[in-house]
């Protein structure tokens, strides 16, 4: 099959047909970004489907793309993704795109999520007394208890609450939620990171997380590779520097 045949394939399966379709301004650039999401990035590499559709959600999110939000959703669910995952796709990416980036992609979502979800119950599994203590249990089970706890000890007392912040509001009111385990999340975290830009060091470290979790060397590889699309080549370049740097340490 060529690569024409296959994005032609997927287009059909996944987007009836509508992949980067927009307003029929310029069929010209839609046949060359059709065939290269469709018939080489999304048909190459270790992702499943679910995953190419929730790190794709996750990109569109973090750049704030929004404008087709709800074909790739629509694409996401035929591709095997459940409303529940693709909503919490975006609460993951909420701590680190930040919360007006996230209540944005919700908004541009919420046709398809709330229509395919109806009144979905809270996957909220903290409360106001243990989110702290629960966040910080994920980030040593992420990072190692001794990195983190070095990591809170030597914060200057100005910027202690910034810690605080970090393990209750980052890891416990979102780690923690049901709907995507923990390696989905973690991997999900690095895509965004990548997808922002200017955050390398960041984005090392949870390259790092995911190894130690069980996300390997060649998925995130594969998952950058699904973002290069929409984030474009410097910015995916940049994000397999941070995976090398991950496997060196």
């Amino acid at each position: 099959m060529t690569r024409s045949e296959t994005a032609h394939e997927k287009d059909n399966a996944w987007f009836a047909g509508e992949a980067f379709h927009g307003c029929g301004l310029d069929p010209e650039f839609e046949q060359i970004a059709k065939n290269f999401l469709l018939g080489d990035v999304s048909a190459r590499g270790c992702l499943t489907d679910v995953q190419r559709a929730l790190v794709t959600v996750a990109a569109l999110t973090a750049t704030q793309s929004l404008t087709h939000m709800e074909q790739y959703l629509l694409a996401g669910m035929k591709m095997g993704a459940t409303a529940e995952q693709l909503r919490e796709t975006i609460y993951q990416c909420a701590p680190y795109v930040g919360l007006e980036r996230a209540l944005c992609a919700l908004e541009a979502a919420s046709p398809v999520l709330f229509r395919a979800d109806g009144d979905a119950a809270s996957n909220t599994r903290v409360t106001e007394n243990d989110r702290f203590d629960k966040g910080l249990a994920v980030q040593r089970q992420l990072f190692g208890a001794e990195n983190i706890d070095k990591m809170r000890a030597a914060a200057p007392e100005e910027l202690r609450h910034i810690q605080d912040y970090l393990s209750a509001h980052c890891f416990g009111d979102f780690y923690t939620r049901s709907g995507l385990d923990l390696p989905t999340r973690e991997l999900i975290t690095f895509c965004a990171i990548c997808c922002l830009g200017g955050c390398e060091p960041q984005a090392t470290s949870h390259a790092g997380a995911n190894l130690g979790i069980g996300n390997g060397r060649e998925l995130l590889i594969d998952a950058v590779t699904q973002c290069l699309p929409f984030i474009g080549f410097p910015r995916t370049l940049n994000a397999l520097g941070c995976i090398d740097a991950a496997c060196r340490k």
